[in-house]
C-alpha cells in the first residue's frame, strides 16, 4: 500500500510539472539556399535560370549594378514593379544565348543603365505581372 501512495504522489507531481512546463511554439523555417549567381539577373520562376542581358530594365539593379533579386530571393521595395522585355523569356519563345551561373557581365553591358531598353511588361520580382498602373522605382 505504501508503494501505491508513492506512485500516486509521483504521478501527481509529474502532472503538475508537465502542466507548468512552457510550451514551445512551432516555427517554420524554409532554407531556400543561395540566389543564383547570374551576371544579368535570373528569371523569377523555377528553375530560376540566368536571364540574358536586356531582359531586365535598369531599375532592377541598384546603383552598383547588383540585381535586386527575383522569386524567393527578391529583396527590393515592397511595392516595386519594374520593366522587363519578355521577348527574352523562354516562355515567350526565346531561344537565344543564356549566360551561365558564375559568369561575369561583359564590360560593355551596363546593367543599371541599359542603352535603348524598351520593356514590354512590368513585374514585381515575385512572378506577378502588372499593368500600366504600376511604375518602376528608379
Amino acid at each position: 500500500m505504501h508503494s501505491v501512495k508513492i506512485f500516486a504522489a509521483t504521478a501527481v507531481a509529474g502532472l503538475c510539472f508537465a502542466a507548468h512546463t512552457p510550451q514551445a511554439s512551432a516555427q517554420v523555417s524554409v532554407n531556400i539556399g543561395v540566389a543564383p549567381n547570374c551576371p544579368y539577373g535570373y528569371y523569377d520562376t523555377t528553375p530560376y535560370g540566368c536571364a540574358p542581358y536586356g531582359y531586365y530594365g535598369p531599375e532592377w539593379f541598384n546603383g552598383g549594378g547588383v540585381f535586386i533579386g527575383a522569386g524567393p530571393w527578391y529583396h527590393g521595395p515592397e511595392h516595386f514593379y519594374g520593366h522587363v522585355d519578355n521577348h527574352y523569356h523562354p516562355d515567350s519563345g526565346y531561344h537565344g544565348p543564356y549566360p551561365n551561373r558564375g559568369d561575369h557581365p561583359a564590360p560593355e553591358h551596363h546593367v543599371d543603365h541599359v542603352e535603348n531598353f524598351h520593356g514590354n511588361e512590368m513585374r514585381d520580382g515575385r512572378g506577378h505581372t502588372g499593368g500600366g498602373e504600376h511604375e518602376g522605382h528608379h
